[in-house]
């Protein structure tokens, strides 16, 4: 039940024991209140205007003087505070007001959004500067023989670098460490074990990182995610991986194509990502950028169309009328074509009248959110070989127990003591 209004007699009584004791204390003990209640009725009275020009209370104003045969009578209201400015790069998005009983306002706030433009232009800037007198990469020569119909691609999704897991909690431990290690062993043994083609496609579908600002949430709904470590350090250990990865990769194939997909996780980062390594690799003719600011992403072999997308915005059932619809001549090209997508960390395919559509498991281990849902499904990644002339023609799934060590002892030439220590 709402408390009634102060009657204007009680409130002209608080005013006239200010008025002559000059003091809210003594005037609260000559009236027998306690001291609160007595200020929430001197509060009231001046808002009614039944103070004098002076005193003012403390921490209020005038804001209206009435004359009166009876004299003038004055409106005081709470004091402003300073100017208020809109931060730089702020929009309003709304404002909220705490009242009181009788709906006066106590208390306002502006609710502020950061501007999208000015997000953007940030963004920009960040490319522009990450994109300017980067070293130019000088690639190994380009294996003696590969088959020129043939193009492995080395799927990979959801690594989530930056995430952490706890075993007991979680059935598996997860860190960057480990993050790290994995996925180059996983290269090492997907490589060794893979036909020499003449192409690779690094397929890399998304939530590569596993948050994308200085805070450790989603950047959409702000849910707190478990974090390994600082966002810089992440940055520096995700450009060594896949900077790894591609050497790699260029040890066995002629030409390396490289999709760097969007995802729910990483957006921003996935951008300036795929920025840098088009800037990074501009000179060389061997290594192919995609870094269309699309969520969708196309590599045409003969007439194979490999379709990516990370899975958060179109799924298994939508992706074929998605990627065909975008990608209208290079489907239209087409004797065969495959989607891939990740997001939901588990495997499934489905052929439809369009192409074959097929979502892949990760090699991360569950957080804890994952692994506390409903959601039971295994860890893998997969090579899968494609034709310019017959489509897919054979793949290899492998799990990360199967390729435990194998980066420490497979590549490069440094010896094994400097690749630990980098």
């Amino acid at each position: 039940m709402p408390t009634p209004n102060l009657p204007d007699e009680l409130a002209k009584e608080a005013a006239d024991a200010f008025i002559a004791l000059g003091n809210k204390t003594q005037a609260a003990d000559l009236l027998r209140l306690p001291r609160n209640t007595y200020c929430s009725r001197l509060k009231i009275a001046a808002e009614r205007g039944m103070l004098p020009t002076a005193p003012v209370m403390p921490g209020f104003r005038i804001s209206q003087v009435t004359s009166t045969p009876n004299g003038d009578f004055v409106q005081q209201k709470p004091e402003r505070g300073p100017e208020w400015e809109l931060p730089a790069g702020h929009a309003i998005k709304g404002v909220s007001a705490l009242v009181d009983a009788d709906g006066r306002v106590i208390q306002s706030w502006q609710k502020t959004t950061a501007n999208a433009d000015a997000q953007a232009a940030v963004l920009a800037a960040t490319i522009a500067a990450l994109k300017e007198d980067l070293p130019r990469v000088t690639i190994m020569p380009p294996p003696a023989e590969v088959e020129a119909d043939l193009l492995n691609q080395f799927v990979v999704t959801d690594s989530h670098f930056g995430m952490l897991a706890w075993k007991e909690e979680t059935g598996a431990d997860y860190d960057l460490k480990i993050a790290e290690q994995l996925l180059l062993d996983w290269f090492s043994a997907a490589i060794a074990s893979a036909p020499q083609a003449h192409t690779a496609v690094l397929a890399q579908l998304g939530d590569l990182m596993h948050h994308d600002a200085l805070e450790s949430v989603t950047p959409a709904h702000k849910h707190v995610l478990d974090a390994d470590s600082r966002l810089q350090r992440v940055i520096r250990v995700v450009i060594r991986t896949v900077r790894r990865i591609i050497d790699m990769l260029l040890q066995k194939h002629q030409h390396v194509h490289v999709v760097m997909a969007s995802g729910n996780h990483d957006p921003a980062s996935s951008a300036w990502l795929r920025e840098m390594l088009a800037a990074m690799y501009e000179n060389e003719p061997r290594i192919s950028v995609d870094n269309s600011p699309m969520l969708y992403y196309a590599y045409e072999w003969g007439r194979t169309a490999l379709f990516y997308h990370h899975g958060h915005k179109a799924n298994i059932k939508t992706l074929d009328v998605k990627c065909a619809g975008i990608f209208r001549e290079m489907y239209g090209r087409s004797a065969y074509a495959y989607c891939h997508h990740g997001h939901l960390h588990s495997d499934e395919g489905v052929k439809t009248d369009l192409m074959y559509v097929e979502r892949h498991e990760t090699l991360a281990a569950p957080d804890a959110y994952a692994a506390g849902g409903p959601w039971l499904s295994g860890r893998s990644a997969k090579r899968i070989t494609y034709s310019k002339l017959f489509g897919e023609v054979s793949r290899n799934t492998m799990r990360p127990e199967m390729v435990a060590g194998r980066y420490a002892a497979a590549n490069d030439n440094a010896p094994t003591e400097q690749r630990r220590a980098a």
